[in-house]
């Protein structure tokens, strides 16, 4: 079954009765759990980008702390969690600065966790990948944000 157009969703949403669009946002919710996760982005947080992002690097703390040191290929499969995590909240919050903020700070605790990373192929990969997508990301900002995050990036 193909997934009908956001062009052909948006009038039909604009005819339904608010009540009715409560109850199918309600429904979307049940339905799988990172739309709960999203709407409630968007009702609770949306209001406060900075505050979410710092959760965001506290959760990525906790996991580092957690993460199994003795075993690479668990590390390894732990660490590709800890990414889709910030993939998943980098949508929610847009492309720009909170994505760049929660990256950053995920090579920031990768450098200061004592792990031997660097003598792995695998998490030098992964590493390098991340520093590609900051400075992807970092080229669409302003140019006085691009400096002030380069020079964060040459500290890495």
């Amino acid at each position: 079954m193909k997934p009908f157009a956001i062009a052909e969703i948006k009038p039909a949403l604009q005819s339904i009765p608010i009540k009715q669009l409560k109850e199918l946002c309600l429904q979307l919710a049940k339905y799988k759990v990172d739309n709960k996760e999203y709407l409630g982005f968007l009702l609770f947080e949306s209001n406060d980008i900075p505050g979410f992002v710092e959760k965001v690097k506290m959760n990525i703390d906790e996991q580092f702390e957690e993460l199994p040191k003795a075993n690479w290929y668990l590390t390894k499969k732990s660490l590709r969690k800890i990414l889709r995590g910030i993939t998943k909240y980098s949508r929610y919050t847009g492309p720009g600065e909170p994505a760049i903020e929660m990256l950053m700070h995920f090579c920031k605790q990768l450098n200061q966790s004592g792990m031997p990373f660097r003598e792995q192929p695998a998490f030098v990969k992964i590493y390098e990948q991340q520093l590609k997508k900051i400075n992807t990301q970092i080229a669409s900002l302003h140019e006085d944000l691009q400096f002030d995050y380069h020079k964060q990036l040459r500290q890495l």
